[in-house]
């Protein structure tokens, strides 16, 4: 059985991602596009960078992904970490380039920053983690971000920390043994490797 499984489909910064899970003290990490090594890892992080619906299309081009992330997840408990738009398809729907359907796995809908005048989208650089509920994963502290869209309508009870551009936006949200962060925890220095030590040892 595969430790942990970073999902390869095409939409992640993989070696960084990767590299940081190691530093964090992952002995045994899968990069993996196969459904059958996901459905035995005993956690599962799901990466991701660019738009909303590309990253939605990467994941379902992949034959029974889905099927066994969710399986794994929802059915068995195994701890999951989104990163950055692998966040952001926890969601119900994305409205980057329309709208999209996400996995539905925490409410909420991703949608754009309000532009204003002094509001530089992206999001891009160091910003604030502070958290909204106790949770053994989420410290307070800065992180780094690099994002143009954020998830809102989230129910209280599954906002984990918020930051600020502009409007107050979510960092992380979690549910049971599902989490995720708006930020990039590998581009996150120490704060970031503190993090995944943590998510490593979290026991939900």
């Amino acid at each position: 059985m595969s430790q942990f499984a970073l999902i390869d489909y095409g939409a992640g910064n993989l070696r960084s991602v990767a590299n940081a899970l190691r530093a964090a003290g992952a002995g045994d990490v899968a990069v993996t596009a196969d459904p059958d090594v996901v459905a035995r890892a005993e956690r599962i992080v799901l990466p991701g960078v660019g738009a909303f619906a590309a990253c939605m299309a990467g994941l379902t081009a992949i034959d029974g992904m889905v099927d066994a992330m969710t399986a794994r997840v929802r059915g068995d408990g195994a701890p999951f970490l989104g990163i950055c738009v692998g966040m952001q398809l926890m969601a119900d729907a994305g409205e980057e380039h329309g709208r999209h359907a996400g996995l539905g796995w925490i409410g909420g809908t991703v949608r754009a920053f309000v532009p204003a005048a002094d509001l530089r989208v992206p999001h891009m650089g160091w910003n604030d983690v502070t958290p909204a509920l106790a949770h053994p994963v989420i410290a307070g502290g800065e992180a780094y971000y690099l994002h143009g869209y954020h998830f809102a309508d989230v129910a209280a009870a599954d906002v984990l920390a918020t930051s600020a551009h502009g409007e107050k936006f979510v960092a992380a949200v979690g549910r049971e043994n599902m989490m995720g962060v708006q930020f990039h925890p590998e581009k996150s220095q120490r704060y970031g490797i503190a993090l995944l030590e943590r998510f490593l040892a979290w026991r939900p």
